[in-house]
């Protein structure tokens, strides 16, 4: 399967890829398209999360203002560069597109169509879904790459190493908020998830056999890959049951 275009990737997002499974297999055994998708999910986590202001004339400058912090200086993109370069070229890549796509539509000044507005508090739940939603599919995918990792001798998991860091400090904050909703169902399982992520984080990042062997047997023995995917597909129904509730909402 050649690399997947930024069209591909967003539509898989969004759950609207015509082959999901084909995408997915794919994104397990190509680094470089599983760094853009990761870095694709970050930029559209953070451009969802942004607070829509009320439409002024002055409305694009500031939708402008808000977004430029995010641009990457590199304007060029190659699909053969190494997986750090590669990484930091999708985001850029990613966030143009963003940007050109809000000023076209989701941001352009257009006629209002009066829709149902959610309480605050609903709005908060929504947005807190998705993002942890996305956050235990990224662990999932980290954990499989741990469990099927192979080599001669030692076994580099820097790549691996790297996406856990980035994973354990988003687990800390959703386990924080899934106690303080009590959620305690998910809480335990976002511990669990952080103590996996942590150890691999902080493991070396040449592995033994043996000592690969051993994170294998925990990650095992704890059940920790079902346990993710279980609450993940329970916070996708809540989202889905988010989405039909506006839907209901706005008839």
């Amino acid at each position: 399967m050649k690399h997947l275009n930024e069209d591909q990737l967003i539509l898989h997002y969004y759950g609207e890829a015509p082959d999901p499974a084909a995408i997915e297999s794919h994104l397990f055994s190509c680094a470089d398209c599983r760094a853009g998708f990761e870095g694709l999910r970050r930029v559209l986590a953070a451009a969802n999360a942004l607070q829509v202001p009320e439409r002024r004339e002055s409305y694009g400058s500031e939708v402008w203002q808000r977004l430029r912090p995010r641009l990457s200086e590199r304007r060029r993109w190659d699909w053969k560069p190494t997986f750090h370069v590669s990484r930091w070229a999708w985001a850029s890549l990613i966030t143009a597109m963003l940007v050109a796509a809000f000023f076209l539509g989701r941001f352009w000044p257009r006629a209002e169509i009066p829709v149902a507005k959610l309480p605050p508090g609903q709005v908060r739940e929504r947005i807190l879904l998705a993002s942890v939603a996305d956050h235990l599919e990224s662990s999932q995918r980290v954990l499989m790459e741990v469990v099927n990792a192979s080599g001669n001798g030692s076994v580099d998991i820097s790549q691996q190493q790297a996406s856990a860091e980035d994973l354990v400090a988003a687990n800390r904050l959703y386990r924080q908020s899934a106690e303080r909703a009590g959620e305690a169902g998910m809480e335990g399982v976002l511990e669990e998830l952080e103590r996996i992520l942590l150890e691999i984080a902080h493991s070396s990042s040449q592995l033994t056999s043996g000592e690969l062997n051993e994170i294998r047997r925990r990650i095992d023995t704890q059940g920790i890959l079902f346990k993710v995917r279980v609450i993940g597909d329970r916070v996708r129904e809540r989202q889905k049951a988010a989405a039909r509730e506006l839907a209901r909402r706005n008839l």
